[in-house]
């Protein structure tokens, strides 16, 4: 359901459920949050799907029909399906979405929690709660609000409706498109794996705020990647960095 490869200190977490257009039960959820341990080390991550035609249809429908009369497993799935995206949310290093084909529901959630989302030619997106008679969760309403503006967000929450990769390009909600996801995401995991490990992490943390940043920052002129970087400047050569 969910498999993890690595191609050097690029590791790629696939979405592997075919029969069920990636849509994800409990059980694909929990899994999710456990394999981001399998990543640590990883200078990039990519998230895609092995299924043609779909990056992820969501939440198993088949499961939330069970929810109408289990209110207990309600509980179970918000918080398998939380504790997965934050999970992919709180990753060190830079992690790319790869959308080729449709994403829906809570797959536009965890898309949302990437780093970066690069659109493929086939990509379609839909924030669909609406046409279930459901919410969506807090976290990942506001998820969306900041990535593509309140009045976006309350559109398509509102109708439900599809945008194509363009669309969502234009929206801001892919910030790339390319012809496959898939490839251009490899590409750039790559580019970012060839930067200095340690400085592409502080950055991360930088984009998400907090305290110690400051420290941070000056602190980093006295290590080992930046006296690699400068040596490589001045030398006019590219740096390695172990």
């Amino acid at each position: 359901m969910i498999h993890v490869t690595h191609d050097g200190p690029v590791a790629c977490i696939a979405l592997h459920r075919p029969e069920a257009r990636n849509a994800l039960p409990i059980a694909g959820w929990e899994a999710l949050a456990e394999v981001t341990a399998q990543v640590a080390q990883a200078r990039a991550v990519v998230l895609h799907s092995t299924s043609p035609g779909v990056f992820s249809a969501g939440a198993d429908i088949a499961e939330l029909a069970t929810l109408q009369t289990d209110p207990a497993l309600r509980r179970r799935f918000r918080e398998a399906m939380r504790g997965a995206i934050e999970a992919i949310a709180a990753l060190p290093m830079p992690l790319i979405a790869a959308v080729d084909g449709g994403c829906f529901g809570a797959g536009v959630a965890l898309a949302l929690a990437a780093d970066l989302r690069i659109a493929g030619d086939d990509a379609v997106f839909a924030v669909t709660p609406a046409r279930l008679g459901i919410g969506y969760p807090a976290q990942d309403v506001a998820r969306l609000v900041r990535q593509v503006g309140r009045g976006r967000a309350a559109a398509m929450l509102f109708s439900a409706a599809r945008a194509d990769a363009d669309t969502a390009a234009r929206y801001g909600l892919a910030e790339l498109r390319a012809t496959s996801a898939l490839d251009a995401a490899r590409e750039l995991a790559g580019t970012i794996a060839g930067n200095a490990p340690g400085a592409v992490r502080l950055l991360k943390r930088t984009l998400a705020g907090g305290a110690g940043l400051d420290r941070q920052f000056d602190e980093a002129f006295g290590g080992a990647e930046f006296a690699e970087g400068l040596a490589a400047f001045q030398q006019k050569r590219r740096a390695v960095f172990p």
